[in-house]
């Protein structure tokens, strides 16, 4: 659930705030009386999202496999419309101004960014789309908790990004005009650099550009520190938060008796507004920053396997009761070789009651060893969810079996057998 999480909410926060802030500050007119361009912004997000679905379904069924064909000309789109909504975004104060009697500065505004959303959309959701493909593991069940975690994860991921949009744009009736507008040119221009990145990493492993020196090193930290500029953009709305708490905090609503009942309502209504936009605004900061550092951290954690534990050996057979393996969790003893080499070997009870027994390594993966998570046993260097009835079996990334003994509630293991098998933990 938090890997979906943590994979949906990045790639969605971006094209969020973009199509929020462009609202916000090309916005005008009320009821009838709206521009012809009014919605020109919203089917620009539309075709960018079925453009985006078309293109996943095409890699996801492997009709398009060199996605790069694709990418090139979306990323080169996206940078020219990100330098076309910079102006945008610096000249929307004249374009919305007087509308009514130069409707065609509003038009242009409008369609460039129309054009920009909709290729931030194409470009940025493919990857989030292609997510549900991962909901259903190799041979398991649709119909599964695992799934309905995963895919509720997805949800949320994708739900955070349009919340956090929607809260931020409460501050646009409390905080001063320039203070939005300076965030949504640093969403813009932040977008601008990521995008960059991306097409001359691209263009690199195409052989359309080489970059040497300082070009190169200054493209590759751009390109690793993605995730924190997406953080960025959504940083920087810091400023029209404080914008908002400055105006809420100086409004005045005691002591001046010049103003009537009505308009000191009116007051302590605005500032109540400002303060709570600002509170929510710091709120929606916080968790989506602990959630893209924390969380991504916790996804990419290395797992450690668990210490091993203590069992009877004695003339050369070393036994494990029933008592200690029973409860249906993976458990790792280790036995020291007669060639002096330390091994590993896994004990779990599958359904059934049977016991799944082998070594802590495979022919495939080594002696990396095998983890417990989500009542799965993994394998800690491919990642492959393994088979519980396969346990005991040869093959692929199972364990490698070894003979044993099941009888009058213990688990006999000969270490001759043990011994036999060492070289799977020889570097």
């Amino acid at each position: 659930m938090l890997g979906q999480y943590v994979q949906a909410l990045p790639g969605m926060l971006a094209p969020c705030l973009l199509v929020m802030s462009m609202s916000v500050l090309l916005t005008v007119g009320e009821g009838r009386d709206k521009p012809v361009s009014v919605r020109w912004r919203l089917y620009g997000l539309l075709v960018g999202l079925a453009g985006a679905c078309v293109f996943a379904g095409l890699r996801g069924t492997a009709v398009i496999t060199r996605r790069s064909n694709v990418n090139l000309p979306a990323l080169i789109g996206c940078v020219a419309f990100d330098v076309a909504m910079i102006a945008v975004v610096l000249l929307a104060r004249r374009a919305t101004r007087d509308w009514h009697a130069r409707p065609a500065r509003l038009h242009v505004a409008n369609a460039l960014s129309a054009l920009g959303i909709a290729f931030t959309v194409f470009y940025a959701t493919p990857d989030v789309i292609l997510q549900l493909t991962n909901f259903v593991e190799t041979g398991d069940s649709p119909f599964t908790s695992a799934m309905l975690l995963r895919a509720l994860g997805f949800a949320l991921g994708i739900g955070t990004a349009v919340v956090v949009a929607a809260i931020f744009r409460t501050l646009r009736t409390t905080a001063v005009r320039w203070a939005f507008t300076l965030s949504a040119l640093l969403v813009v221009a932040i977008g601008l650099v990521r995008h960059l990145a991306d097409l001359f990493s691209l263009m690199m492993s195409m052989r359309i550009l080489v970059l040497h020196g300082t070009a190169f090193r200054m493209m590759i930290r751009v390109h690793n520190a993605d995730r924190w500029l997406a953080i960025a953009q959504m940083l920087v709305f810091l400023i029209p938060v404080v914008a908002s708490l400055v105006a809420g905090f100086r409004t005045k609503t005691k002591g001046a008796p010049e103003l009537n009942d009505a308009t000191l309502r009116l007051r302590k209504a605005f500032r109540r507004r400002a303060v709570a936009a600002s509170v929510w605004s710091l709120v929606a900061m916080i968790g989506v920053t602990t959630m893209l550092t924390w969380g991504v951290a916790e996804v990419n954690k290395k797992p450690v396997l668990s210490p091993p534990e203590p069992y009877s050996l004695v003339d050369g057979t070393a036994t494990i009761t029933f008592a200690q393996v029973e409860d249906g969790h993976l458990h790792r003893f280790e036995y020291t070789a007669a060639d002096g080499t330390v091994m590993r070997f896994i004990i779990i009870k599958k359904n059934g009651g049977a016991y799944g027994i082998g070594l802590d390594a495979c022919e495939t993966c080594g002696d990396a060893g095998y983890y417990e998570k989500d009542g799965k046993i993994i394998c800690k260097r491919c990642d492959v969810a393994i088979n519980l009835a396969t346990i005991g079996f040869k093959g692929g990334c199972n364990p490698v079996p070894f003979n044993y003994k099941v009888a009058n509630g213990q688990i006999t293991i000969q270490t001759a057998d043990l011994d036999a098998l060492s070289a799977h933990f020889k570097k």
